[in-house]
C-alpha cells in the first residue's frame, strides 16, 4: 500500500515540476536582484574570475576577490573601482591550502560580513596523458580543482544555513561530464567538483533549506590562456569559448537560480546522446568531435617564478 501511495505521489509531483518547467521555458522567471550581496569569487584576479567580478559589480553586488596572484586580484580591483562605486575587497589566498582559507575566511566576515553568494571558480590543469603527470601535480589539481570547495563550503556554508539564504556556484566542465584525452586528472578533478555540488544541492533540499540555492555550470574550453594551443575540430558546433559570453550566461543562470548551465548549447545535446548511446558509439562521437586531437598543441600560460613548466595554475 504504502508503495501505490508513494508512486502516486512521486507521479503527481513530477506531473507538477514538469509542467512548471515547461513554463519557465514559456516565461523565464523573474531574476533575483542581488545588489547588496556578498560575493565571494575565487580565481578572482584574472580570466572569467575578472569577468565575472566586473558583471557583478555592475549589479551592485559587493565583491570579494580571491587569488594566488596578488597583482591580477589587485588589477581587477582597479578595473571595478574605475567603473562603478562598488564595495570591492581583494585577498590574497591559496585556495588548495585548507588552513589558509579557513583563515582568509576569518578575516572577510569580520572585515566584510557573510559571503551570501560563493563561486568557486579558480582551477588548473596539466595538460599531459595520464603516465606523464607527475605524483605531485596529480594532488595539486586535486587539491585546487576540488579540495578547495570542500574548504570554501566549510567556511561559508554555516551562515547561509543559519539564515537559509546563500546560492553556491561550482565552476565545473564539459570535462566534468564526460572524460577527454590529455586531461585524465583535470577531468577526475571537475567530475568530482560537479558531484559534490550535486550532492549538496540534494543534501540542501532535505534539511528543507531551499533558500539556498546551488548553480552548476559546465563550459567547453574558455579562451582565457589556461587551455592556450587548443583547438576545436568544429568551432561551429563547439566553440572555444569567450570569457564575457561565458560570464554573462553564468550571471543570467545564477539570478535565474538555474541548477545547472551547460555551455555552448549544443554541447546538452552531445552529453544526451553519450548517456543513451553504446560505448563504442561514445568514443566514436568523441573522435569525431576531436576529442582525441584537443590536447595535441596544448600549450597553456606560463608566468615566469610562479610554476613549474610542466603545468599551468591559474583561472579559468
Amino acid at each position: 500500500m504504502d508503495v501505490i501511495v508513494d508512486t502516486i505521489s512521486f507521479g503527481g509531483k513530477c506531473l507538477y515540476y514538469f509542467l512548471e518547467a515547461f513554463t519557465f521555458k514559456i516565461i523565464p522567471p523573474k531574476r533575483k536582484d542581488v545588489a547588496g550581496e556578498i560575493v565571494l569569487i575565487t580565481g578572482g584576479g584574472s580570466g572569467l574570475g575578472r569577468q565575472l567580478a566586473i558583471h557583478f559589480a555592475t549589479l551592485r553586488a559587493i565583491i570579494v576577490l580571491w587569488d594566488i596572484n596578488e597583482e591580477g586580484n589587485k588589477e581587477t580591483c582597479r578595473l571595478i573601482k574605475e567603473m562603478s562605486n562598488v564595495k570591492v575587497f581583494a585577498y590574497t589566498c591559496d585556495c588548495s591550502k585548507r588552513q589558509e582559507v579557513y583563515q582568509v575566511a576569518a578575516q572577510v566576515r569580520e572585515e566584510v560580513g557573510n559571503v551570501t553568494i560563493l563561486i568557486n571558480n579558480a582551477g588548473i590543469v596539466t595538460g599531459k596523458n595520464f603516465l606523464d603527470i607527475p605524483d605531485d601535480m596529480i594532488e595539486k589539481s586535486f587539491a585546487v580543482n576540488a579540495l578547495s570547495h570542500f574548504w570554501t563550503y566549510k567556511a561559508f556554508l554555516p551562515a547561509m544555513i543559519e539564515a537559509n539564504h546563500g546560492h553556491l556556484v561550482c565552476i565545473s566542465s564539459l570535462a566534468g561530464t564526460i572524460g577527454l584525452n590529455g586531461l585524465s586528472d583535470y577531468c577526475a578533478t571537475k567530475f568530482a567538483a560537479f558531484g559534490f555540488a550535486e550532492s549538496l544541492f540534494f543534501e540542501l533540499d532535505l534539511i528543507k533549506k531551499t533558500n539556498i540555492k546551488t548553480t552548476i555550470i559546465c563550459p567547453f574550453l574558455i579562451n582565457t590562456g589556461m587551455f592556450d594551443g587548443c583547438v576545436s575540430k568544429y568551432p561551429l558546433l563547439l566553440p572555444i569559448l569567450e570569457p564575457k559570453y561565458v560570464a554573462q550566461k553564468i550571471i543570467d543562470a545564477i539570478l535565474q537560480e538555474k541548477v545547472y548551465c551547460t555551455l555552448p548549447k549544443s554541447a546538452s545535446f552531445i552529453l544526451y546522446l553519450k548517456q543513451i548511446m553504446a560505448p563504442k558509439m561514445t568514443v566514436a562521437m568523441v573522435k569525431y568531435l576531436g576529442g582525441e586531437t584537443i590536447m595535441a598543441s596544448f600549450k597553456g600560460r606560463m608566468k615566469p617564478n610562479t610554476l613549474p613548466p610542466e603545468t599551468e595554475e591559474k583561472h579559468q
